[in-house]
């Protein structure tokens, strides 16, 4: 089993209007430009068709359930994956779920976050973990510190980015 049947769950949930539109980001995303990474789930960013009032994923848990998979806490197990659902939550997510990528994955299409978005999102939660992230990307030329300063510019991140630079890449 494999990352397949997440492409074409999320496929068919667009198809349905269950959801507006959708992007991988993290761990699982960022094994399109670099080597693989030690994850556990894969995060899927997500446009809603409307409001969804207060509970916003309920219309996604009802269908993947009504399609015969499980909730496991905040995720939904397909396969070996337990996927968890997140609504774009600010400009910087909205834009990476506008611009990503269509990718062919096994014959199906998946949209996968660009690699400049996966790493100022990574920028902007700022774990020790999203800093190896930042550095994988740039090390394999995924992302230019150019590019991620322009886009970190662009969503209020310009100190966030000084102090990595200064951390990680300034000699």
């Amino acid at each position: 089993m494999s990352m397949r049947r997440v492409a074409d769950l999320l496929n068919e949930m667009q198809h349905a209007g269950v959801i507006a539109d959708y992007a991988l980001f993290g761990a699982a995303a960022q094994m399109r430009y670099t080597e693989a990474v030690a994850t556990l789930d894969a995060d899927v960013l997500i446009a809603l068709k409307s409001d969804e009032g207060l509970d916003p994923l309920a219309s996604i848990f009802e269908f993947c359930r009504s399609r015969g998979y499980e909730l496991k806490g905040e995720a939904v197990q397909i396969g070996p994956w337990p996927v968890q659902f997140i609504p774009a939550f600010s400009a910087l997510t909205r834009e990476a779920l506008k611009q990503a990528d269509t990718v062919d994955f096994e014959g199906s299409p998946f949209r996968v976050v660009q690699a400049v978005h996966l790493a100022v999102i990574a920028l902007s939660v700022g774990r020790g973990k999203d800093y190896a992230r930042i550095i994988a990307l740039l090390e394999s030329g995924s992302v230019t510190p150019d590019e991620m300063e322009t886009v970190a510019q662009r969503h209020g991140l310009a100190e966030n980015w000084k102090r990595f630079k200064a951390r990680f890449l300034d000699e």
